[in-house]
C-alpha cells in the first residue's frame, strides 16, 4: 500500500466516522472465509458496515472525531463494524459472537462514550431504532382508538337500549 492509497484509506475511515453512530472494534481469532461472510452478510443486513483496517491507519482516521478513545482498542487483528443506527452494528456483531468463539469483541464507542464489552453486549439488549419507531407509532395511535372505541360505544349502547323498549313495548 502506497503512500497515496494509506491516505484514501485514512480520508474514508475518517468520513465513516464522522457520519456513523456507533463503532464496535472486534478482534479476528482465526475465522474462515465462510465466518466471515456470514458476519458480513448478517451485518449488511443488520444496515451496519464491517471493515478490517490498519490499526495505524484506524488510529490516524480517528482523530478530530468522537471516537478518538477507541485508540486503546486498535491493537492486533481488529475490524470495526459501525452504524448510524445506534443499537445496529453492536446487535449484528453480539449475535454472531454468541455462535463461534472466533471473533472478540473489544469494546465500542457510541459518540464519545467509550464502550467496554459488557456495554456493547448491553447496547445490542436494546431496541432498534426501527423498534423504537413502531412502539412510538403504536403508542400514539392506541390512544386515538381508544378514543374512537369510546365514542362509538355510548351510541351503541343507547341502541341496544332502544332496541330493548322496542321488543319489549312488542312483547
Amino acid at each position: 500500500m502506497d503512500r497515496s492509497q494509506k491516505a484514501e484509506s485514512v480520508a474514508t475511515l475518517n468520513a465513516t466516522f464522522q457520519e456513523v453512530g456507533v463503532v464496535v472494534v472486534t478482534r479476528n481469532l482465526g475465522m474462515s472465509v465462510a465466518q466471515s461472510t456470514v458476519l458480513r452478510g448478517k451485518i449488511r443486513d443488520a444496515g451496519a458496515t464491517y471493515k478490517v483496517a490498519k490499526n495505524r491507519l484506524a488510529k490516524l482516521a480517528i482523530q478530530d472525531t468522537d471516537y478518538v478513545g477507541l485508540d486503546e482498542f486498535f491493537t492486533g487483528p481488529t475490524a470495526i463494524a459501525s452504524s448510524v443506527d445506534p443499537v445496529a452494528a453492536a446487535k449484528a456483531v453480539v449475535d454472531f459472537a454468541k455462535t463461534t468463539d472466533k471473533i472478540e469483541i473489544v469494546g465500542g464507542s457510541m459518540g464519545a462514550q467509550v464502550l467496554t464489552p459488557e456495554g456493547v453486549q448491553a447496547l445490542a439488549s436494546m431496541p432498534s431504532l426501527d423498534e423504537l419507531r413502531a412502539k412510538l407509532i403504536g403508542l400514539v395511535q392506541a390512544p386515538a382508538t381508544k378514543i374512537a372505541q369510546l365514542a362509538t360505544a355510548p351510541a351503541a349502547k343507547l341502541a341496544r337500549v332502544f332496541g330493548a323498549y322496542a321488543t319489549k313495548d312488542a312483547a
